[in-house]
């Protein structure tokens, strides 16, 4: 019962293809694709998005790039210019802000949606013997009316005036300001789905997302064209395998198979590294983008912050923060790269030189489930290439992310060629992944349990921290965050051993119990729980 009430909790902690016209380029097998795919001189580049942002008219960046164009982009840069000509190209902050309300609106184009396929009492309640827990899930199971869009049909006419990414389908947004879907996010909603019986929306969503690969070879961090620079934690093949557990429609894998290894080309091609170790090399993966500018969406911070570098040091900044930001760990002190012993600040941000344990055996299971899921459809030689593959990035797992000293896997750094010794839930991924030799379960069981002691692990009651360290960036101490959560708990339930089995037991009760009492006294259910148990924060910007 635990189990099942765990998973769904942990998606609602927090919580035909359309072409998108002229302002983003179609994804070409042809052209390197590790670069900007947004042309729109509004939302993602150029003096328009440049002067806007820093005059500061918005208290949060994402406002203006997330507001509708009332005329074409033509019309909107035309007034532009007119503005800038008649302030000598410095105009006030009252003056852009009266461009932006001529030529902006903030009308809702994400609009509410309920799913056909939404039931009252979902499937999941028979299989709560607690009652208390029982009613909670009842009405969690309600969030998703409120977490549940679908795009305007403004947005499908008028693509090329919105920032979105139209999709045909609806999806589930994480709430908040954000009103688009996220892809790692859309992971965490289809396993809360389909607990709730909820198999057609669930499809929609991944064939939402797969029509986006199809546009642009990848599937962006996000639903808006700004989010075209970088991608996220590669979950989609994962999805596909949850709904095929759910559903056997194995004509949905047949049609859709093709597009799932495009997916994983990606990450192959643009996040590939060779790591040399004790003299041999590892074909790896890191988060890395390639992209000019700041981020659109937090423009006047990254801007802020990058001026404090060099000119000549300020785009591989900015790549970095991007980078950080695709990893989902927007931010946290796993990025930044320091000498000595020093924990840094968000400008020693340095994604490109970590190789992160989970993004790896992310990358292995997705491999080994595309061999699994060709063998399935009778193709034995690709079944075999995807085999050789998943071999491959277990290698460097086994061999550069293994530490035998901390008994667990740990981040590398390739800067400094050393491995990064800081706690992390996701050092324990390749658990959750199945990405390590099943023979030793007892093994990785037992050392699994005596890292987490070692870390301390064992005294926070709200949950497991992001990491150690406190340095007010959301990723770190003292924040608990849903996924990590099931990424430790349900890995250590992945080796079927104690004492690992009792542990996961043990954390994710801790987990349920902080996120039932906080929706008992405040009725809502929390994007992250600080581990102190009774202080929680809500809704932070991601």
């Amino acid at each position: 019962m635990a189990v099942h009430v765990f998973l769904f909790t942990l998606i609602l902690a927090g919580v035909n293809e359309v072409y998108c016209a002229s302002i983003i380029r179609r994804y070409d097998d042809e052209r390197e694709i590790g670069m900007d795919l947004c042309d729109s001189e509004i939302y993602c580049q150029g003096e328009l998005l440049k002067t806007v942002q820093l005059a500061g008219i918005f208290n949060d960046s994402k406002t203006f790039v997330d507001l509708y164009q009332i005329n074409d982009p033509s019309v909107t840069l035309a007034n532009f210019e007119k503005m800038m000509e008649a302030t000598n190209r410095k105009p006030n902050r009252a003056q852009v802000a009266q461009f932006v309300a001529q030529n902006f609106d903030n009308t809702d184009e994400a609009l509410p949606w309920i799913p056909p396929d939404w039931q009252p009492n979902p499937p999941i309640l028979k299989r709560i013997q607690d009652s208390n827990f029982r009613n909670w899930v009842y009405q969690l199971n309600g969030i998703w009316k409120n977490l549940s869009r679908q795009m305007s049909s403004r947005v499908l006419q008028y693509p090329e005036r919105h920032s979105f990414i139209p999709v045909e389908n609806g999806y589930i947004v994480p709430g908040g300001r954000f009103q688009e879907f996220y892809y790692w996010d859309s992971y965490w909603a289809v396993e809360g789905l389909l607990l709730c019986g909820m198999e057609e929306t669930v499809k929609g969503m991944i064939q939402n997302l797969l029509s986006v690969v199809q546009r642009f070879g990848f599937v962006p961090n996000g639903g808006r064209i700004y989010y075209l620079m970088r991608s996220h934690p590669p979950l989609l093949i994962p999805m596909v395998e949850k709904y095929l557990e759910a559903t056997g429609d194995i004509g949905f894998l047949v049609d859709n198979l093709l597009t799932l290894e495009h997916e994983f080309n990606y990450f192959q091609r643009e996040k590939g590294v060779d790591v040399v170790k004790n003299g041999k090399t590892y074909r790896m993966a890191r988060y890395i983008v390639n992209s000019e500018g700041p981020r659109p969406e937090s423009y006047r911070e990254d801007y802020r912050l990058a001026n404090l570098f060099p000119e000549n040091r300020r785009k591989e900044f900015l790549e970095d923060l991007k980078a950080g930001a695709e990893s989902g760990w927007d931010f946290s002190s796993r990025w930044f790269v320091t000498s000595g012993n020093k924990t840094g600040n968000l400008s020693d941000t340095s994604t490109r030189n970590i190789i992160p344990v989970d993004l790896n055996s992310l990358l292995e299971r997705n491999a080994r489930l595309l061999g699994q899921f060709n063998k399935l459809l009778g193709n034995g030689v690709k079944a075999k290439k995807w085999q050789d593959i998943a071999r491959t990035y277990q290698r460097g797992i086994d061999e550069v992310l293994w530490n035998e000293e901390a008994g667990i896997w740990l981040d590398y750094d390739v800067k400094n060629r050393q491995p990064r010794k800081h706690f992390y839930p996701t050092n324990l991924t390749p658990l959750y992944t199945k990405s390590f030799d099943s023979s030793k379960s007892q093994v990785y069981a037992k050392r699994a349990v005596e890292y987490l002691k070692s870390q301390g692990i064992g005294d926070f009651m709200g949950g497991t921290p992001s990491s150690l360290s406190y340095t007010n960036e959301q990723w770190d101490a003292p924040n608990a965050w849903a996924p990590l959560q099931s990424f430790i708990v349900q890995g250590l339930y992945n080796t079927n051993a104690e004492p690992a089995l009792g542990a996961a037991k043990e954390l994710a009760s801790r987990w349920l119990r902080a996120n039932y009492l906080g929706f008992q006294e405040y009725g809502v259910m929390f994007e992250k729980v600080s581990h102190h148990y009774l202080f929680i924060s809500h809704l932070t910007p991601r």
